[in-house]
């Protein structure tokens, strides 16, 4: 008989929807038959956050009938390659071919929940999570074999799917063992995990089979869902935070629009619902022209943004302090800079986008969102309906890293959905909307100062950091989700989400006797919540650019001047690569190279970042012909995954330097189309080189968001050495340099 949790996953199977889950077929890199006979090692450690919520072996893996093994994770597929490493390390513990292991994500009432997908977190959370649980169960069944073979633990080995004896005289599937159950074993410490020098999988690079169904046009993203009498639905949104709707004339748009079905007027919702698509777009166009709306003035001049942040920061916070920097500044000359970094976008190439189902008991909803019961949480509020009467399924939508529009996009989609029970209703945005109503990376000002002591080290160093709020994801506080504020019965947002994001990096990593960080936390006018890398971004940018000063004032090489103030050998690594890398580059006049370094968090990956351009000298325009990393993020599962991870991480961060920016009047964002919001071009990426140090032996930490700071100064300080002009203010347009 089946336990609880697989009897709920059959009956979620059952209920007619896309379930995303990936099987690799045919990369099997196990050798031939001998029955491999892998050695364990006991891990002693602290357990990974998400297995401390979840402490169930069947909470992570499902033994099915036909040989293979499920595995459950939490976290949502943005890109980053979490679905493979997850299936290699499963594969790895189990003995098992990949081709026999299964990988379903993010579901709630099936799989854990493990929150967001965030913060470098997968790999270290959820796929070590998954080890450990896999590992258990190899333990548990190696326990039951002895039992039922009378055969003792020693002379049985696991083998894709089966215990043999080493006699090779008996041999059970997993599934003959638990006879219709599933491990409830408990993950405790020491878990058995396997002995490093025996991997087949973890540590090599396994194509993702995903990247060629997405070529081929076969993978299903978010935008692609169908369903049998879909309805598609558009919604006309306000003109700008505080507008309000004073009227809607819908009364001939179903003379004038075929297909239309309805509209849902809620507050300051105006949704449509039509047969077709190109039906719903029509009819949306036509209520933005028959909608009348209250349309404040609530932004400031775009060139007074960094004077009104500082007018309305809060009273500033120490964050850290050791030493005495004031008494060191009072007797030696300090270097001062004032940086500045503009709110960006995610600016995701595929729109918002989400489908609701009410089928008059619960309510279904497929969406991209990063965090499924988070999202969960927060419609329930917003509904004042009970979580369990609401079943979210995640589907790849466009990769965004951070809290994007596709959760207001769900929340959307299941209001509509309440208003017509039993029909799939597909909610799409446009991506003007979708510029427009981005929760943008905060606005910061970063102002830096530090002095040297007689010997050329730095003796004190002192950070003021502006910033507004780094999180306002999805959460049980329903006024999180942007549509939960404009209903008519509306919900307002409890907290400023999550201030500490700022000031992430903004302490230096190298070694300082006084240091001082205060944060001057801000609630700016446009909404902003999590992007990649959250303040180390603007942080790492400013420290960073700043080394590059005190180096030259000391008259050491940029690296040798960044390794005297390290003693962390790790970090020392990443920089002596760099150098490696990059030292037999030749520069022509108007070229320079640029560096960059940091650790993501203080306590995450370490990567030094090197950038190689050319600047015109006529009008200023920056060439950039390459980039390079050299990264230490522990213990590497996939190699490929993490130089993907690493290589995006630095476009993005290129991006951000040379060309984003968020514009707006004072009623409107009018940054709203790729031209007036240009991005990185195909035309202009850099090369890129990425040289990874793998360190086996010690823990796999995150790598997702640390390409993106360090690329910034590291293009800073390139251009300072290709014309001798120091940029202080993002992004670095051509008249910023000659201007």
């Amino acid at each position: 008989m089946e336990n609880d949790l697989s009897c709920r996953r059959a009956f979620l199977r059952e209920l007619g929807y896309i379930s995303v889950g990936f099987t690799l077929l045919g990369l099997s890199c196990r050798e031939e038959p001998g029955f491999p006979a892998a050695s364990r090692t006991d891990y002693e450690g602290d357990l990974p956050g998400s297995l401390t919520r979840a402490d169930k072996v069947s909470a992570w893996l499902e033994v099915l009938e036909d040989g293979r093994v499920r595995i459950f994770s939490g976290k949502v597929e943005l890109g980053q390659g979490i679905q493979i490493a997850i299936q290699q390390v499963a594969a790895e513990e189990l003995d098992m071919d990949l081709e026999k292991v299964e990988v379903h994500l993010a579901e709630t009432g099936v799989t854990p929940n493990e929150g967001y997908t965030a913060g470098s977190a997968s790999i270290k959370n959820s796929a070590m999570s998954v080890r450990y649980a896999a590992a258990t169960a190899r333990t548990t069944l190696l326990k039951l074999a002895s039992e039922q073979m009378n055969t003792p633990v020693e002379e049985l080995l696991l083998y894709n799917g089966e215990v043999k004896s080493r006699a090779g005289d008996q041999s059970m599937t997993f599934s003959q063992l638990l006879r219709g159950t599933q491990i409830e074993t408990e993950v405790t410490i020491p878990v058995p995990v396997k002995s490093k020098s025996d991997y087949k999988y973890v540590g090599k690079s396994i194509q993702r089979m995903d990247l060629q169904k997405m070529v081929s046009g076969e993978f299903v993203f978010i935008q692609d869902l169908q369903f049998p009498g879909m309805l598609h639905a558009r919604v006309v949104h306000p003109p700008n935070y505080k507008s309000t709707l004073q009227n809607v004339d819908d009364s001939e748009l179903q003379n004038i629009v075929d297909g239309v079905i309805g509209t849902v007027v809620n507050g300051n919702l105006v949704a449509v619902i039509a047969e077709k698509e190109t039906q719903a777009i029509k009819a949306e166009s036509y209520l933005k022209e028959h909608c009348t709306w209250e349309v404040p003035q609530i932004f400031p001049k775009q060139d007074e943004l960094y004077d009104r942040i500082r007018k309305i920061a809060d009273d500033p916070v120490s964050v850290r302090e050791e030493g005495n920097v004031r008494a060191v500044f009072a007797n030696k000359q300090t270097r001062k800079g004032i940086y500045t970094k503009p709110l960006v976008k995610h600016a995701s190439l595929g729109p918002a986008c989400a489908v609701a189902l009410y089928d008059q008991e619960k309510l279904h909803i497929w969406s991209h969102s990063q965090g499924i019961y988070p999202l969960r949480e927060a419609i329930a509020s917003m509904l004042k309906m009970d979580e369990e009467k609401i079943h979210i399924i995640s589907v790849p939508g466009a990769g965004c890293f951070g809290h994007s529009t596709a959760d207001d996009a769900a929340a959307e989609a299941a209001l509509v959905a309440l208003e017509y029970p039993g029909k799939h209703i597909r909610l799409q945005w446009s991506h003007g909307d979708d510029l427009a109503w981005d929760p943008y990376g905060s606005a910061i000002i970063a102002e830096v100062e530090a002095s040297l002591d007689d010997s050329g080290k730095i003796a004190a160093w002192k950070s003021d950091i502006w910033t507004d709020s780094h999180s306002t994801r999805p959460n049980r506080d329903g006024g999180t989700l942007m549509v939960a504020r404009y209903l008519d019965d509306p919900l307002t947002m409890q907290s400023r989400g999550y201030l500490g994001g700022g000031h992430r990096n903004a302490d230096p990593y190298y070694n300082i006797p006084n240091l001082e960080l205060k944060a001057h936390y801000f609630e700016g006018p446009l909404r902003v919540s999590s992007l990649r890398s959250l303040g180390a971004f603007a942080n790492i940018f400013a420290i960073e650019s700043l080394m590059d000063e005190l180096a030259e004032i000391a008259g050491r090489h940029p690296l040798d001047f960044r390794i005297e103030h390290l003693d962390d050998e790790r970090a020392i690594a990443v920089m002596q690569k760099i150098g490696d890398l990059t030292d037999s580059r030749q520069l022509a006049d108007g070229e320079g190279l640029g560096y960059g370094f940091m650790r993501y968090k203080n306590s995450d990956a370490y990567i030094a970042v090197a950038a190689w351009l050319s600047v015109d000298e006529i009008n200023g325009s920056v060439d950039l012909k390459k980039l390079w990393a050299a990264i230490d993020a522990g213990e590497v599962i996939n190699p490929d995954g993490l130089k993907n991870q690493t290589e995006g991480g630095m476009l993005q961060g290129a991006s951000w330097t040379l060309k984003e920016q968020v514009k707006f009047d004072k009623s409107h964002i009018t940054s709203t189309d790729w031209s007036r919001y240009p991005v990185l071009r195909m035309a202009d990426s850099p090369d890129l080189e990425v040289a990874i140090i793998d360190r086996p032996d010690l823990p796999a930490m995150g790598g997702g968001e640390a390409g993106v700071p360090p690329t910034a100064a590291a293009i800073a300080n390139a251009i300072y050495r290709a014309c001798g002009k120091r940029i202080y203010d993002l992004p670095i347009r051509p008249e910023k340099i000659f201007g």
